[in-house]
């Protein structure tokens, strides 16, 4: 194996550990921010992009809608009901999002901001190279800072996966 992507492989694992220890089971930060950033979606596309099965998913959403993170709602027709944080489920999710941009500054500390300018644009590459389908692209953005991701007038590395004319 490259030394490089042995450093990667070594990074990735550390960021991973990291973010499992940094508050909200990892099913339930992503399906919080997921629905943040998509409000109004079923729970079968939810455990798509979580990666869950239909049981799976249906016991998440249940755990949420428990702990009053989560509501159900009337979908398009009487057969459908669609997925809504609450307000105390908006803030855990905007929670989430500030543990994990901590935990990842604290990662990125020790470069200098040319160094981190320069790996931004070199992520970019590899983030948009990750995938062509769009399930992929939101599985892998499931814990995306979208904020984040489209400040200054940025676009999504992985923003050629939407559909012409899909907005999200």
């Amino acid at each position: 194996m490259a030394r490089l992507e042995n450093l990667l492989g070594v990074q990735a694992l550390a960021l991973v550990d990291r973010m499992a220890t940094a508050g909200s089971p990892p099913s339930e930060a992503a399906a919080l921010v997921t629905l943040l950033a998509h409000p109004d979606c079923g729970v079968g596309w939810l455990g798509d992009v979580l990666g869950l099965t239909d049981s799976g998913a249906t016991r998440l959403v249940e755990r949420l809608v428990a702990e009053g993170l989560l509501r159900r709602q009337s979908g398009r027709d009487a057969r459908t009901r669609t997925l809504r944080l609450t307000a105390q489920g908006t803030r855990r999710a905007r929670r989430v999002l500030a543990d994990r941009r901590r935990e990842l500054e604290s990662v990125l500390a020790p470069l200098s901001e040319a160094e981190r300018r320069t790996l931004e644009r070199l992520l970019e590459k590899v983030v948009a190279g990750l995938t062509e389908e769009r399930m992929a692209a939101l599985r892998s953005c499931r814990l995306c800072d979208r904020d984040a991701c489209y400040a200054d007038q940025a676009t999504c590395p992985l923003h050629h996966t939407v559909p012409a004319g899909d907005v999200s």
